[in-house]
């Protein structure tokens, strides 16, 4: 597959992605899985640490792959005028020499104090803890996401309540207004309740305005453009508060098994541990096998070819009988010189070489040794990063375990005394009705019971999200 084709490939699924989510955005009705899989897509925070984990998991590759023989080829050319060494005869020639050397070598890594093994096991524990760092960030995202989508529900509920408490105020409003013109209560109760239907007008503008707000920064946490017709589909166990199952210990427990950036930290330091063995395998020699294979070429190179052959006299005679001479006459070869062609050249140069090289490291600046202890100290600093996170897992446990426990009770007594307040109320609006008590006095109750549910409602999410935070500790996020 060419360049070019790889890329529109890539080009068509980006585009399908981004199509993906407008298509999740184009409903007006969300739900929290859909958040969170558009989140999971969309956040940049999850794409760099899914670069992170790729790029860990690209050197762990490379480390095994080390353990291949190496296979390298060269060529060169050259063009020379005047005297120059013919490369075919290593004498000098004043013409015009085109050559060149063709080779290809290799060389495998025999022994090399298990650096390449222990780089291969250190490679792999980082990219382990990669993708452990890669699953911490989804579950930040995950909790971050179901914290936001609690709370614009939390906002949603408050502008019902906001709209039931203006509705009833109204309805006292139509009715004072009409006792009013009869004369039948003083202007005061009038004018109170018309200050009492502004107050709860002004509870449903701030209602809608948190709204706004929750969902801007859920969105924003999607990284998706606000649409202000978002609506959220309600969870089935908004609604039910039961008390948390397990002990703070209980969680502690599992969240210091599973919990991702606890073993993130081990895994961290269990690869610190491994580049001190590389480092220290640098300080023994190393043995390595080499092989080449190689060939030449010469524009000069030229081999005889035989023309014919003469018979020509020599310069010694033959003494004959009376004292005569003859001459005598040898046969002579007679060649010329013709060009090598490249091919034969090519096969006729060939030449292989074998050998094995030792390397033993004696004085090198102390650079093997120092590095030694550099990867000490990473490892001394990768064992209290793995301390200090789970000493901070306990603490952070036990911190949102008491805020559990101590939201979960000021529900049950908000809840209380909402009924308490709602009984309170039913009597008062009913004495109020009857002209048997002031304005001032209804509006005193129907005041305690606006604040009773209010804060009911943020009682009743700041347990969820509670909840919420210990599943994230588990591992074992409901949605």
């Amino acid at each position: 597959m060419g360049k070019l084709s790889r890329y529109f490939i890539l080009l068509v699924l980006v585009l399908a992605g981004k199509r993906v989510v407008a298509q999740q955005l184009t409903d007006s009705l969300l739900n929290l899985q859909q958040c969170l899989d558009i989140g999971i897509k969309n956040n940049l925070v999850i794409k760099q640490t899914a670069a992170q984990m790729e790029a860990a998991r690209i050197y762990w590759q490379q480390a095994r792959e080390n353990l291949l023989p190496s296979l390298n080829g060269d060529a060169s050319q050259s063009f020379s005028q005047g005297r120059s060494l013919n490369p075919f005869t290593n004498g000098y020639l004043d013409q015009p020499i085109t050559s060149g050397n063709y080779g290809l070598s290799s060389s495998l890594v025999l022994s090399s104090g298990l650096t390449l093994q222990n780089s291969i096991k250190q490679t792999s524990l980082a990219y382990q803890a990669g993708k452990m760092d890669f699953e911490q960030a989804k579950n930040d995202l995950t909790l971050n996401l179901i914290i936001a989508y609690l709370q614009v529900l939390s906002g949603e509920d408050q502008l019902v309540l906001a709209r039931t408490q203006a509705s009833v105020s109204q309805s006292q409003l139509e009715r004072a207004e009409v006792l009013s013109k009869e004369g039948a209560i003083p202007p005061q109760q009038l004018y109170d309740l018309k200050g009492q239907v502004a107050t709860d007008q002004l509870s449903i503008i701030n209602a809608q305005n948190s709204i706004t707000i929750a969902k801007l920064n859920l969105l924003q946490m999607l990284n998706v453009p606000y649409r202000k017709d978002i609506k959220l589909q309600r969870q089935p166990g908004d609604n039910i508060t039961p008390r948390y199952g397990d002990s703070a210990e209980q969680v502690y427990g599992v969240a210091l098994n599973n919990f991702a950036s606890v073993r993130s930290g081990t895994l961290k330091r269990q690869s610190a541990e491994k580049a001190v063995q590389v480092a220290k395998g640098a300080l023994l020699p190393s043995l390595s096998l080499y092989g080449g294979l190689n060939t030449t070429y010469s524009s000069a190179a030229q081999r005889s070819i035989l023309v014919n052959q003469t018979v020509v006299p020599t310069n010694q005679f033959i003494e004959t009988a009376g004292g005569g001479r003859q001459t005598v006459y040898t046969t002579q070869s007679n060649y010329t010189g013709q060009n090598i062609p490249y091919v034969d050249q090519f096969r006729n140069n060939y030449r292989t070489n074998i050998s094995l090289g030792l390397s033993i490291p004696i004085l090198n600046y102390f650079q093997n040794r120092n590095k030694v202890s550099l990867a000490k100290l990473s490892l001394q600093t990768a064992r209290d990063v793995e301390q200090t996170n789970q000493l901070q897992l306990k603490v952070n446990v036990d911190k949102a375990y008491d805020n559990m426990t101590a939201a979960y009770e000021r529900y049950q007594l908000i809840l209380t005394q909402t009924e308490a307040f709602t009984e309170s109320f039913r009597i008062a609006e009913a004495r109020f009705n009857a002209g048997a008590s002031t304005s001032v006095d209804f509006l005193i109750v129907k005041g305690n019971l606006d604040r009773a549910k209010t804060n009911l409602i943020n009682a009743r999410y700041d347990y969820l999200i509670r909840t919420r935070i210990l599943d994230y500790y588990q591992g074992k996020l409901a949605l």
